[in-house]
């Protein structure tokens, strides 16, 4: 049994780190970078490629809206083509910094939009298969169900369904807003035992009780939590205690 366990890492803004990356990069198999649109520079993104090639983990790119003052997690509605190029021009500058990009997973309030926008979707997918078409080789998409795996489908891009460790879930199979009781979980024995709980039954429990089936190949750590360290060893202890092999499907 195996599984794949990405962070959120690379956010650097104004030259300060959001995480304790050095750590972060040794524990996790994919790296879902920071290229510009929320946070991340290009000193960031090279550094970041380098620790992921002495850890020997997978390289994500993690566009976002062009909002570095709200960290990316305000839902903007720019025009299709606006967000196509905005988004190209992020996987772009991963690139130069020499990554090897091996997926695309979209960051906060872009993330949520085009799980359910259509037309924001299909501007995110369209970026990725430009790319794709230029590297020779499709990239898959990270993300929810919604929008954005038609979109990808479309584009003929794969789409990986992930599940977040770290966040608390809705009865219907959402994430609950940030800001909402129950939307951030901080315990590492707690978010270890969710990790199991995903790869042996394949469900996740809501804040109201509810069991929700959950099929997912990655699970997400959000590295600018302030116990995110802490998370990760505990999913990684409890992991490797439970034969799940913890690797990239990249």
């Amino acid at each position: 049994m195996r599984v794949d366990l990405n962070a959120d890492l690379g956010e650097t803004v104004d030259g300060v780190p959001t995480a304790d990356d050095e750590a972060m990069f040794a524990l996790v198999s994919s790296a879902n970078v920071a290229c510009g649109g929320h946070a991340g520079d290009a000193r960031s993104m090279t550094d970041a490629v380098a620790r992921a090639a002495r850890f020997g983990v997978a390289v994500g790119a993690h566009p976002s809206y062009d909002d570095r003052e709200n960290f990316g997690r305000v839902r903007r509605d720019p025009p299709p083509a606006e967000l196509r190029a905005s988004v190209a021009r992020q996987l772009d500058a991963l690139a130069a910094a020499g990554a090897d990009i091996r997926y695309v997973k979209p960051h906060g309030a872009l993330y949520h939009a085009v799980t359910e926008d259509p037309g924001q979707a299909r501007a995110v997918a369209a970026a990725v298969a430009d790319l794709s078409a230029r590297l020779g080789r499709a990239l898959p998409v990270l993300g929810m169900p919604g929008a954005i795996a038609d979109a990808a489908a479309s584009a003929g891009l794969a789409f990986v369904h992930e599940a977040f460790l770290d966040r608390g879930y809705t009865a219907r199979g959402g994430l609950v807003p940030r800001g909402e009781p129950g939307a951030v979980v901080e315990d590492p024995a707690l978010v270890a035992a969710r990790a199991l709980r995903f790869v042996r039954d394949g469900e996740i429990e809501a804040v109201d009780g509810t069991r929700i089936a959950v099929d997912a190949a990655s699970l997400c750590l959000h590295g600018d939590t302030p116990s995110a360290v802490a998370m990760a060893r505990a999913v990684r202890a409890a992991l490797d205690d439970a034969d799940v092999e913890v690797r990239a499907p990249w």
